[in-house]
């Protein structure tokens, strides 16, 4: 259940998180960009934040169905729609919602920043990091919508990787078992990192698992065959985007490994629990990574307002 009191509030969504949330002077200063060209001059927002999702997006743990045995050979995994619902994430092919239409202006404009800097690493912009400062306020629910509603673009093929190696959310929020996965893959160099990608009945989206628990989790990240192994997945499809979902920056030190290897991280923030001084510190741990956008989640929902309540039948009860 949201713990937030309904309310209405004044101005844009990103216009009032812009106003409690204000990184944009300070990344552009350790991140000028260079002017886009003719083709790329988009309308582009500043580097934080990006946009707000519904309510009650939260990581803690939901009731989940028996899971589905993990797929062998070229077998596909299937994901439960129902279970999808039930859990408030992205159903692919339903009625388009507000939920859905907030999750396409996150990738929206992360395919907007992805474009620039194509022009000076292909292989990075196609590599997102999806984090939080603390625990429970949402990454993983953002993750998986982010790879749900990415996956619905016609030349994009989605890896969500479960990089939270010491409490793995992804295959579990997909009704999915666990299995061989990157820290496998990362441990020993006989194993093909393309055996432990698990495809899914969601067209254009795939999952890796966490692989199995180490006690040197970061150095494994920290070595030479983290890049190798990231450099390889992207290699074997040119329209293959890979969205990390990373445990929270203050508490394990894997996010800040893998920002090194990320073009773009999305920091995930809830509303009226997180705060700015948590914010700035994991911001300033998660310097390997130029390209820093905010993302306010579990926000309030205010009838009859501005962002897509009233256009998909959510007014206001009369």
């Amino acid at each position: 259940m949201n713990d937030l009191t309904p309310r209405k509030l004044g101005g844009s969504l990103i216009e009032r998180a812009a106003k409690v949330y204000d990184f944009s002077a300070e990344l552009r200063a350790r991140n000028p960009q260079p002017p886009l060209t003719e083709a790329e001059a988009e309308p582009r927002l500043a580097p934080a934040p990006l946009t707000l999702v519904e309510p009650a997006a939260v990581d803690a743990p939901a009731e989940l169905p028996v899971f589905a045995a993990a797929p062998a050979g070229d077998e596909v995994a299937v994901i439960d729609r129902a279970m999808l619902a039930t859990n408030g994430l992205l159903v692919p092919d339903a009625p388009v919602g507000a939920l859905a239409e907030e999750f396409r202006l996150v990738k929206r404009q992360l395919m907007v920043t992805a474009r620039s800097l194509r022009r000076t690493d292909a292989d990075k912009s196609r590599t997102i990091l999806v984090c939080s400062a603390k625990p429970n306020d949402g990454k993983t629910y953002c993750a998986v919508n982010l790879a749900i509603s990415m996956a619905a673009e016609r030349e994009v093929e989605v890896i969500l990787i479960d990089a939270d190696f010491a409490k793995p959310d992804v295959m579990s929020r997909l009704g999915l078992v666990e299995g061989r996965g990157l820290l496998d893959a990362l441990a020993d160099p006989a194993i093909d990192i393309e055996t432990c990608v698990v495809p899914t009945d969601i067209p254009q989206l795939s999952v890796l698992p966490a692989g199995t628990k180490s006690h040197s989790d970061t150095e494994l990240l920290g070595s030479a065959r983290t890049a190798k192994l990231i450099a390889g997945l992207l290699a074997a499809d040119p329209r293959r985007v890979l969205i990390f979902d990373s445990p929270p920056v203050l508490a394990a030190s894997p996010a800040a490994v893998l920002a090194h290897h990320a073009g773009q991280t999305v920091l995930v923030v809830r509303a009226d629990r997180t705060v700015e001084s948590d914010l700035r510190e994991a911001v300033a741990l998660l310097d390997g990574c130029e390209e820093i956008q905010l993302l306010l989640n579990a926000v309030s929902y205010a009838p009859g307002g501005r962002r897509f309540g009233n256009y998909y039948g959510q007014e206001e009860s009369k």
